[in-house]
C-alpha cells in the first residue's frame, strides 16, 4: 500500500508555501501525484439598486476571486517542484466543502493546523474540523512551523475504536517505512486493549513497533505530546474524536490538545 494521490489545500497564509513543499516532498517519497486545491465563495452584493446592479457586482467579485485562484495556482506550482506529477483544482465555491469533495479522488489530505481560539482562516482557508469528520480519508494536519516530515519515529495514539483503526490503516505507508513505531495507550484507566495485537499487525507489514502504557495524572493529549517529544517523534497517528455543535466542530480533549500543539504533524482519521 502507498499513496497514489496527495491533496493539499492552498490559501494565502504565511504557512501555505511550506505546507505545499512538505506535501511535494511526500509526493516524491511515495511517487504520488500532488493535487493542489483552492476555492473561495463569491460574496453576495451588500447593496444593489436593482437586479442588474446586483448581477454586475456579483460578476466583478467572481472575476476577482478567479484572479486570486490563478495566484494561488502560481504559489502551488512554484512550491510543488519536488513532486513527480502535479494537478490543480479550483472553483469559486466554499473552500472547505470544495476541498472535501476533491478528497474523493485522493489517498491523503494535507491541511493546516487550526488556530487557537477559532481564528478566522480567511476566505480561502480550509477548516480542518469538517475535513476530518466528513472527508472519509486520512488527513495530515501540518503545524505552520513544520516544513518537512520524515516520519522516522511515529507515535500511534491507540484506543480500540473504529477511528483509531482507520488512522492506523491510513498511515500504513508511513508506518511501514518508519525506523520505530510506538503504540501508546494513555490516560486515566488506560489499558493495552489490543495495543500488542496492533504492534504484531504492523510487524507483519515490516514495521518495528512496540506497545507502551502511560498512566499519569496529566491529560491524554499532554501525555502523548510529552512522549512524542521524549522519543523525538515527528508524527502522531490518532483517531479524530468530536461532534458537531450547530455549525462548529468540537473536538475531544486529546484531539484538541494535539491539534493546537503546533509542534508535530498529526495524521488523523474519523
Amino acid at each position: 500500500m502507498s499513496y497514489a494521490n496527495i491533496l493539499v489545500s492552498l490559501d494565502f497564509s504565511e504557512a501555505a508555501p511550506d505546507r505545499v513543499r512538505l506535501a511535494a516532498h511526500l509526493a516524491s517519497r511515495f511517487d504520488a501525484t500532488l493535487t493542489g486545491a483552492a476555492a473561495a465563495e463569491v460574496p453576495a452584493p451588500l447593496y444593489a439598486r436593482d437586479i442588474h446592479d446586483a448581477t454586475a457586482q456579483y460578476d466583478r467579485s467572481k472575476d476577482e476571486i478567479l484572479r486570486e485562484l490563478d495566484r494561488a495556482r502560481d504559489i502551488f506550482e512554484r512550491c510543488a517542484a519536488e513532486a513527480p506529477r502535479t494537478e490543480w483544482r479550483s472553483l469559486a465555491d466554499r473552500p472547505t466543502l470544495y476541498f472535501i469533495e476533491q478528497g474523493r479522488a485522493a489517498d491523503l489530505l494535507v491541511v493546516c493546523a487550526p488556530g487557537k481560539g477559532g481564528v478566522d482562516p480567511g476566505p480561502f482557508g480550509v477548516v480542518p474540523g469538517p475535513v476530518l469528520m466528513e472527508a472519509g480519508r486520512p488527513v495530515l494536519v501540518v503545524p505552520p512551523s513544520v516544513t518537512r516530515l520524515q516520519g522516522s519515529r511515529i507515535v500511534v495514539a491507540w484506543k480500540d475504536t473504529p477511528e483509531a483503526r482507520r488512522a492506523v490503516s491510513g498511515a500504513l505507508p508511513f508506518l511501514r517505512a518508519a525506523e520505530q513505531v510506538f503504540i501508546v495507550t494513555a490516560g486515566e484507566g488506560a489499558r493495552f486493549e489490543g495495543a500488542q495485537d496492533v504492534a504484531c499487525h504492523l510487524a507483519r507489514h515490516g514495521a518495528s513497533a512496540t506497545a507502551h502504557l502511560l498512566t499519569t495524572a496529566v491529560s491524554d493529549g499532554d501525555e502523548l505530546l510529552r512522549f512524542a517529544h521524549k522519543h523525538e517523534a515527528d508524527l502522531i497517528v490518532m483517531g479524530a474524536y468530536g461532534h458537531s455543535r450547530l455549525r462548529e466542530w468540537v473536538f475531544g480533549g486529546a484531539t484538541r490538545d494535539v491539534l493546537e500543539a503546533h509542534s508535530v504533524c498529526c495524521l488523523m482519521a474519523h
